[in-house]
């Protein structure tokens, strides 16, 4: 349910997929993250797991914490979706899969290129009776050349992206995003083709494959600075040597450290800059042409002086009237606090059977201003077997 008091939305209510149904045969992030989107959306999800252990992200944690014998991180990626359990390389289960798929309208898999294939769930066998289908795929990167079989992991697919090199200082080696920003990326990228997909089906009948990797999706997230790379005689990007924020933005673009905590500055001319935080031998600066990019770390190390010398709220007192781009930096109880983010309505508490309980986000959308929340945490292994089968079978 919402924590804000505000009416509830939960998957009773009509949501803009309602009817579909979605398979969901993938595990970890990329793959459940596409399925849980479609969830919010309204679509009935039906995660299907290999008897036993079931998602290898269920015995996967952030830290100590469980709920129901599963980790936090496979709750926050499952929740909403009913649960069965089939074993691929069973004949009787994977007729039962088979048939599930035949009254389906999207699949989704992550398996490594040609594992599908092998186990008989390949798009060209699933479309055989039901041409309609929607089959969407996420490997690490793609179906052909010489990385095609490697683990399709993350941090190995930042890797190999050219990402690291665009974040940290000139001194720093690469840095990595501090998220599973790959499989994110992959999953909603999933669900845009999706999409569309079904939209083509709904006029023609005709299915669709549909398929992303993490290396395309990190290439994609790149496209701005990548653009400027293939255009500029290949030179390389130059991360500043001083609290770098963006290897190719000019002073004073950045995060500062105030009296008592960090202040967020963003594009702003360093001559206006100067003047509203009383710092001369910034003006001095910037009457050099072009010195927001050539003297960048200069100009950051006079603004990092300055800075700290106040508190963050007496800097933001200055600066946002003047409609300068700034912000205070906060951390996640600093977020959770705030009037802005409460404002959002964007944490919701859902709940197993058993009665445990788990406080996790809802949908970043609203439809027609109402955003819609589940009621249900991650299925238990298995737990809708017979339920799905008896009613899809």
């Amino acid at each position: 349910m919402s924590e804000t008091g505000k009416p509830e939305t939960g998957k009773s209510e009509t949501g803009l997929l309602d009817g579909l149904v979605v398979l969901d045969l993938s595990q970890f992030l990329a793959g459940p993250l596409a399925a849980l989107r479609l969830s919010d959306l309204g679509a009935r999800v039906i995660k299907v797991e290999r008897p036993g252990a079931g998602d290898l992200c269920r015995g996967i944690y952030l830290d100590a914490d469980e709920v129901g014998g599963d980790s936090t991180l496979f709750h926050a990626i499952n929740r909403d979706k009913e649960g069965i359990a089939l074993d691929f390389k069973a004949p009787s289960d994977l007729a039962r899969l088979h048939a599930l798929a035949a009254r389906a309208d999207v699949v989704i898999q992550n398996f490594r290129p040609g594992v599908a294939a092998r186990l008989g769930l390949d798009d060209a066998a699933l479309r055989r009776r039901n041409p309609g289908l929607v089959c969407g795929s996420i490997t690490g990167y793609g179906d052909a050349g010489p990385w095609m079989d490697r683990p399709g992991q993350d941090l190995l697919a930042q890797a190999r992206s050219g990402l690291m090199w665009l974040s940290g200082d000139a001194q720093q080696g690469p840095v990595p995003v501090g998220l599973a920003v790959a499989d994110m990326l992959a999953g909603h990228t999933l669900v845009q083709g999706i999409l569309a997909a079904l939209v083509r089906r709904f006029r023609t009948g005709a299915g669709a494959t549909v398929e992303t990797s993490l290396l395309e999706v990190l290439v994609d997230l790149q496209f701005e600075v990548l653009t400027t790379h293939l255009n500029d005689g290949g030179r390389m990007p130059h991360r500043g040597e001083f609290r770098s924020a963006h290897a190719y933005l000019a002073a004073p673009y950045g995060a500062y450290p105030t009296a008592d905590g960090f202040l967020a500055l963003a594009m702003m001319p360093l001559a206006r800059l100067a003047a509203l935080i009383d710092l001369p031998a910034l003006a001095d600066l910037a009457a050099e042409s072009g010195a927001e990019f050539t003297r960048r770390d200069a100009a950051k190390r006079l603004i990092a002086a300055q800075l700290a010398s106040r508190p963050t709220a007496a800097w933001l007192a200055i600066l946002e009237p003047a409609d300068v781009w700034c912000a205070e930096v906060l951390d996640w109880p600093a977020l959770l606090r705030s009037e802005g983010f409460r404002a959002l309505d964007m944490l919701q508490s859902v709940r197993r059977p058993d009665g445990t309980s788990l406080r996790t986000t809802r949908i970043p959308l609203r439809v027609d201003g109402v955003r819609r929340s589940g009621q249900r945490a991650a299925p238990a292994l298995g737990a809708d077997t017979t339920a799905v089968l008896k009613a899809l079978t």
